[in-house]
């Protein structure tokens, strides 16, 4: 069985992620969803909210597996057995620094891939940093993040 570990902080997740991981799921058995407990980024919900959040919107795909981990990435994707780290990538920006890593991630487990989706058009300026910032000052973000993230949002402001 094929198992890939798609890391991040998912502050909140988006559209963009759950494009990734839908299409990680035509490359692997199963996808491990891990999300950083990223204390240092002071995230705006704390890590068991990151992961109610991640674990309601793919509710019922029993191919995906969610857990919170703090440390190397390389050690938790050697414990599960996962022969792959899944990453997205929405511009060429995102390429240099996702290229450092999966480098670095080589030369600590030259057993373990990284494989790189490219973001769909829609979704390559989607990040959870704008939705956190868009969303605190009202924005509406709600056609950027799955349905059952939208609660866990402020409201929407009125525009008048």
């Amino acid at each position: 069985m094929k198992t890939a570990i798609y890391p991040g902080t998912f502050d909140p997740i988006t559209l963009g992620h759950v494009d990734v991981v839908q299409r990680g799921l035509k490359l692997f058995d199963q996808i491990i969803i891990a999300v950083a407990d990223s204390s240092k980024k002071s995230p705006m919900f704390d890590v068991q909210t990151r992961l109610n959040m991640v674990n309601a919107t793919f509710a019922g795909e029993n191919r995906i597996q969610t857990l919170s981990f703090d440390g190397l990435l390389v050690n938790l994707a050697q414990q599960h057995q996962a022969t792959a780290i899944l990453r997205g990538l929405r511009a060429a920006s995102d390429f240099e620094y996702e290229f450092q890593l999966s480098a670095m991630n080589r030369k600590l487990d030259a057993n373990i891939e990284s494989v790189f989706v490219m973001a769909r058009e829609e979704y390559t300026f989607v990040s959870s940093s704008f939705i956190r910032e868009i969303s605190s000052m009202g924005g509406d973000v709600t056609t950027l993040v799955p349905e059952v993230v939208r609660p866990y949002l402020p409201p929407i402001k009125d525009k008048r």
